[in-house]
């Protein structure tokens, strides 16, 4: 039977196919779980709501996603509505029937996907039941003072009960696919094999629970995958319960997949399961109908950035705006995992460079990672009050001197210079430029953090002695709140901090998929990232050149701590070599590659694992084409022909290499001629099926 509704996308024509004829395969129900539903907690809830609208436009009227009901979420995220669906419908009125909140509606992000949010409050009473239940199943006990724990399993019992009442109404027909997100949703999938449901299940771990501590701990990780004792290292965490959930979810499913091919290996050894499918992170991708509107966007949102230095380093304003560049580094306050620590040694390192070769470019850095704050700090909120007195005078004094030029001219007059300016003029001035005047160092952090003195980052700027003096050519700003357009210091979202930026740093030592550097891809912002993240790594595999698109990835797995912040070292110098020429051919590049990066491409891995699934749980029923595994050959950026102008290749041994060079490089290069072959290039056929197994481990690989 022809795939035609609910598994439309054409790529995909024949590779499932149905064997009984009396079957409606259009009526195939898909469930997304996960905690994240609505509510955002990390990485995950972007995962999902981006994901939303191509996985809506595959399955429109049959798809739902299925989350926890918080009242404060719910108020501004989900319209209420009935459920078009009578099994859906049915299946919920019965639960209501027996006290429990179930509510239904569309969530209003893109692609409005069904939501069905369950009332973990009003369920609570059955706590001690269902985990008497999950105990007899499983044999794994939750701690009563482990709120998250309990909760997953409030949360997993109502789904395996929600799914059971529907499955109820199909009489035993492969109806429903049910895609279980981390752990704490992964009771429902427990439950749900364990009563033996029809239901196809899938389950997707975006970061194994025991890496993440581990890592945390700045154990020797991933030299050691095999040499772990895994029961004794999750029972010194305490999270032995937790990392049962997980496992036991793992091998429950049918289909167990990972977001990248280094969660991949990590999984094969801490869950004792190798996925059946990686499952690349993506995002959505608006194109500007103007092909270099993000240039512009560039331009606009760096003018802003600027403004905000204007006033954070007034009286210390001896370094050239245009020849500054911006820095940064956001993300989760976890300061191995995340890679600051090897960042702020490379910082320390590239300042040195740039004072020995006397250049007269000034790094700016900013860290935007949350940390616990009194207030904002007196002396930052002080700099952004001088900076707009001194607008404010120039003003003044601007629209007075152009009344009297303007009056002067009238009369056919060229008006003395020296006298029109009075002596109240000069005085107002004279009074403006001392009240710039400071007599101690402009801050390093924006806010006065409550534990100071134990702040990681603030003691390692201490001891690499970042204090943002005359001489450093490195200046450093942490910020420790997320950033928001409302803010009375740096008035931006986001995104337009990002745009407004010339690199993100991301030099993380864990990093499952890594969503930041994939954002600057995505508005054209070069990045530096490592090959123990899932970005980097998918990078590696699909762009022939990958800093010639402007992304860098540092070798954190086969070098020392040393040799990878030298790496570093060299791709930050190096980008400081660019003339702004080299840099604008960068981020045409780089915003290039975000193509790479769309749910419109990433979204057949998805497919393919439900419809593994399928295959699994009703082999009677449906059975996948023997050409199905993907494969990613062919889906490959080649290396620039003009590769002179790109990062590679301006990482000159001296910083005074000839401008006539570079005016000869940027005459080979071609923009339309490029972005027509990259066009190209992502529209090569690319097909789906098993993905390649992971790369056995390789040993003598360096913990940094």
């Amino acid at each position: 039977m022809p795939l035609a509704r609910s598994l439309s996308m054409t790529s995909l024509n024949g590779l499932l196919q149905c064997e009984d004829e009396d079957l409606p395969v259009e009526d195939l129900l898909l469930f997304e779980i996960s905690w994240e539903v609505t509510n955002k907690v990390g990485g995950i809830y972007t995962v999902i709501q981006t994901k939303a609208k191509t996985t809506a436009d595959e399955w429109g009227e049959n798809y739902f996603l299925i989350g926890p009901y918080f009242e404060q979420n719910v108020k501004t995220q989900v319209e209420f509505s009935e459920p078009p669906n009578c099994a859906v419908k049915k299946a919920m009125d019965t639960m209501k029937s027996q006290g429990c909140q179930v509510f239904f509606g569309r969530w209003l992000i893109e692609g409005s996907p069904y939501v069905l949010l369950f009332d973990i409050g009003s369920a609570a009473w059955n706590l001690d039941k269902w985990k008497g239940e999950f105990w007899k199943v499983s044999s794994i006990g939750i701690p009563f003072h482990d709120r998250e724990a309990n909760d997953a399993v409030i949360f997993g019992s109502l789904t395996a009960w929600f799914l059971k009442e529907l499955s109820c109404q199909f009489d035993d027909k492969p109806n429903i696919i049910a895609h279980f997100h981390e752990w704490q949703a992964g009771v429902g999938l427990i439950l749900s094999r364990s009563q033996k449901l029809p239901v196809a299940t899938i389950f997707t771990t975006h970061a194994t629970l025991l890496g993440r501590y581990l890592c945390a701990a700045s154990i020797d990780f991933y030299n050691n995958l095999d040499q772990f004792d895994i029961d004794k290292e999750a029972g010194e965490r305490q999270i032995y319960h937790r990392y049962c959930m997980e496992r036991a979810s793992v091998h429950c499913a049918h289909v167990f997949t990972t977001v990248s091919q280094i969660t991949a290996t990590e999984a094969e050894h801490m869950l004792k399961k190798c996925p059946d499918v990686v499952t690349p992170n993506g995002l959505n991708i608006k194109k500007f109908s103007a092909m270099h509107e993000f240039q512009n966007l560039h331009s606009m949102y760096k003018a802003r950035i600027q403004e905000f230095i204007r006033g954070h380093f007034y009286g210390h304003l001896d370094f050239d705006l245009d020849k500054t560049l911006f820095f940064f580094i956001a993300g989760r306050y976890e300061f191995s995992n995340k890679g600051a620590d090897m960042f702020l040694e490379a910082l320390s390192r590239l300042n040195f460079l740039l004072r020995v070769h006397k250049t007269d470019v000034t790094v700016i850095v900013f860290f935007i990672m949350p940390a616990k704050t009194n207030n904002f700090n007196v002396e930052t909120l002080k700099g952004q009050a001088v900076r707009k007195q001194l607008w404010d005078t120039a003003q003044a004094v601007k629209e007075k001197f152009g009344r009297k030029l303007y009056n002067a001219l009238l009369k056919g007059e060229i008006p003395d210079l020296n006298k029109i300016l009075d002596r109240d003029d000069i005085s107002i001035m004279k009074r403006a430029i001392f009240s710039t005047q400071r007599h101690s160092l402009p801050p390093v952090t924006t806010h006065n953090m409550i534990d100071d003195s134990n702040d990681p980052i603030l003691n390692t700027i201490r001891r690499i002695g970042l204090f943002n003096n005359r001489t450093d050519r490195v200046k450093v700003i942490l910020h420790p709140e997320f950033l928001s357009s409302t803010s009375p210091l740096l008035p931006l979202d986001y995104e337009e901090f990002v745009r407004g930026c010339h690199l993100g740093v991301f030099p993380s030592y864990y990093e499952p998929w890594g969503y930041t550097p994939a954002e600057c891809t995505v508005m054209g912002i070069p990045s530096v990232t490592t090959n123990l993240s899932g970005f980097g790594c998918f990078m590696q595999e699909h762009v022939a050149d990958p800093e010639a698109y402007g992304i860098y990835i540092v070798d954190r797995r086969f070098r020392s701590p040393d040799e990878s912040c030298n790496q570093l070292t060299q791709f930050l110098y190096g980008f400081c070599q660019q003339n702004r020429r080299q840099r604008i051919i960068q981020r045409n590049r780089t915003e290039r590659l975000s193509d790479l990066l769309d749910w419109k491409y990433l979204g057949r891995y998805y497919m393919h694992a439900r419809h593994l699934a399928l295959s699994r749980t009703f082999p009677d029923k449906f059975e996948m084409e023997p050409s199905a595994p993907p494969k990613t050959e062919g889906f490959r950026f080649p290396r620039p022909s003009s590769v002179p102008p790109s990062p590679s290749a301006s990482q000159h041994s001296s910083p005074h290499h000839s401008e006539a060079e570079d005016e000869d490089e940027d005459d080979r290069y071609d923009e339309e001629e490029e972005a027509e072959r990259d066009r190209q290039n992502i529209k090569s056929p690319f097909s789906l099926g098993a993905l390649p197994q992971g790369k056995k481990k390789q040993h003598g690989e360096y913990r940094n």
